[in-house]
């Protein structure tokens, strides 16, 4: 499942022909993804102005001028797939030879008055849509309890001891809680804690204070050089305009089994365990 860094390079690559964009023609072809469709879908998004485009945890928000918020969530295998350009709504109808030919798991379709088109295509369907009222929008049951952006303010070393004190889950399942911090999934919390030298087995409440606190810079640092790098992709993952994201290429643990730590000394090899139902890779040798 796509993780913030895929998320967030999608919203960018999504920005510059959504942001400001009006809907000419919204079109969904089927009654449901992993959830129904929200009721009238099509005919609320058409005729609407995108006014800003952002992301909350693993979600695309889309705000639009009516007053509601169309939120995203990829899935497994969700593409959010850019064709077209610039054109009147009057010479519409002469880019349809710039859109690829349809596609079976192209679910929703959506056409703006610039002459471009953004195909939601989710060949296993456990991605989502919904629109929701955009005050409302930290009560939608998808939002409601979510924690701190990584990447923003309000993720910050006291929080994060604050957060684990007292907690004997693993810190990998802790950091996986979207309740403790957004976005953040597997591949990434294996970077992070390999280069923080913890590992992912320790409970997080056992770790003392200032080894917590460390770990903030290397979470942002992980995430920051991922969306630098297009994200991770494996297996469905492809970015807006259809390129490969490059992440996956400098990876120190995740899927690395059995091969030499690359710890500067470490004489180690990557190990896979099963924590909750998921692969986590970490080197015994230097996380501790």
């Amino acid at each position: 499942m796509p993780e913030l860094p895929e998320v967030e390079t999608v919203r960018r690559g999504l920005a510059p022909v959504l942001e400001g964009a009006r809907i000419a023609r919204a079109q969904v072809n089927r009654p449901d993804l992993r959830w129904p469709f929200p009721e009238r879908m099509a005919e609320r998004l058409t005729g609407a102005r995108i006014e800003q485009l952002r992301r909350r945890s693993k979600y695309i928000l889309a705000d639009l001028d009516t007053g509601e918020t169309l939120i995203v969530h990829l899935g497994m295998s969700g593409r959010m797939i850019v064709s077209g350009g610039e054109a009147n709504r009057d010479m519409l109808a002469q880019f349809h030879h710039l859109h690829p030919a349809p596609e079976k798991h192209d679910h929703v379709v959506i056409d703006t008055e610039a002459g471009a088109r953004v195909t939601f295509n989710d060949a296993r369907r456990f991605g989502a849509m919904d629109l929701c009222a955009t005050e409302a929008l930290e009560g939608h049951w998808l939002m409601k309890g979510i924690g701190p952006e990584p990447l923003g303010n309000g993720f910050d070393g006291p929080y994060l001891v604050a957060a684990f004190r007292g907690r004997r889950t693993p810190v990998k399942s802790a950091l996986l809680d979207q309740k403790i911090v957004a976005g953040l999934g597997n591949i990434y919390v294996c970077e992070a804690l390999h280069r923080a030298g913890i590992s992912p087995l320790r409970h997080a409440g056992r770790i003392a204070a200032p080894r917590v606190a460390a770990l903030v810079p290397v979470i942002r640092d992980v995430l920051t050089e991922a969306i630098a790098a297009g994200g991770s992709s494996l297996r469905d993952y492809r970015q807006a305009d259809g390129e490969l994201g490059y992440f996956q290429h400098t990876f120190r643990v995740y899927g690395r089994e059995g091969e030499p730590c690359q710890t500067p000394g470490c004489q180690g090899k990557i190990r896979r365990t099963v924590q909750s139902g998921r692969s986590s890779f970490h080197c015994p040798a230097c996380q501790r």
